[in-house]
């Protein structure tokens, strides 16, 4: 009987252990999806012309994306050693190996959205901004986010 305990007391322990793990990946997905969000779907939409300029949708993608761009090291602290199930995009490894290299390139990103916050006023501002952000965004992405699908 003791044995049958023990088992199940492992086996739970394991499983409990994987779903913290897809959690935390859950969770890293969701914060990058929260920034792709604010990012391409409001920004990146009223750049190419496929939605009106909006200034308050401008004010609060901004603000969200600083928010969320805060954010990263903490939720990204952890290695959940797999990816969301059916994910298009995951972590790479990478992150985990060089933390600090993955570290140093959110205080660029947090720069260039401060540098813009309150500031953009009209389409051409905004394009800028875009620019900027995205390719701020981008050093980081090309090393650290792994295309699954």
């Amino acid at each position: 009987m003791k044995r049958i305990v023990l088992v199940a007391c492992g086996v739970l322990l394991c499983a409990s252990a994987v779903m913290a793990q897809q959690e935390v990946a859950v969770q890293q997905q969701n914060l990058m999806r929260a920034q792709a969000k604010s990012m391409y779907n409001v920004i990146g939409k009223m750049v190419k012309g496929d939605i009106p300029y909006d200034q308050k949708a401008v004010d609060t993608a901004l603000a969200d994306l600083e928010t969320n761009v805060a954010r990263i090291a903490t939720v990204f602290a952890t290695n959940p050693k797999e990816d969301v199930k059916d994910a298009t995009y995951g972590s790479s490894p990478k992150i985990w190996q060089n933390k600090a290299d993955f570290d140093s390139k959110i205080p660029p990103v947090a720069k260039a959205i401060a540098d813009f916050k309150g500031k953009v006023r009209n389409l051409d501002q905004l394009k800028v901004a875009y620019t900027t952000i995205n390719d701020r965004c981008g050093g980081c992405h090309e090393t650290y986010r792994l295309k699954l699908k």
